[in-house]
């Protein structure tokens, strides 16, 4: 069964920073590409970042480029998010999600439980 367990969401000023993690297990981590997607309060989902099955591509939503970064851990099976600079408007509940695949351009089949991030002064 794919379990993947986001942490490390909280309440931040604006300027501040934050670095989520999401703990995967149940399928072969390494194999595929994994993503974050946002919902922020009253709105749809948004995808935020995604990143190849080896950490050796990435692509981002424009509204976070140059503020947040997309890693993993393959011998630790944790994907993270490090959010630099937040601004109010990446209030949201972060979910991490498996690809269908091992590239940064596949669709998600497994979202997470989310985390939530508040960025308020």
């Amino acid at each position: 069964e794919v379990q993947l367990q986001a942490s490390g969401g909280g309440l931040v000023q604006p300027g501040g920073s934050l670095r989520l993690s999401c703990a995967a297990s149940g399928f072969t981590f390494s194999r595929y590409g994994m993503m974050w997607h946002r919902q922020a309060p009253g709105k749809g989902p948004e995808w935020v970042s995604s990143i190849g099955y080896d950490g050796g591509s990435w692509k981002y939503v424009d509204s976070v480029k140059g503020r947040f970064t997309i890693s993993r851990d393959n011998a630790e099976n944790t994907l993270y998010l490090q959010m630099n600079n937040l601004k109010p408007e990446d209030t949201a509940v972060y979910y991490c999600a498996k690809s269908n695949g091992r590239y940064v351009n596949d669709e998600s089949d497994y979202w997470g439980r989310g985390t939530q991030v508040t960025v308020s002064s």
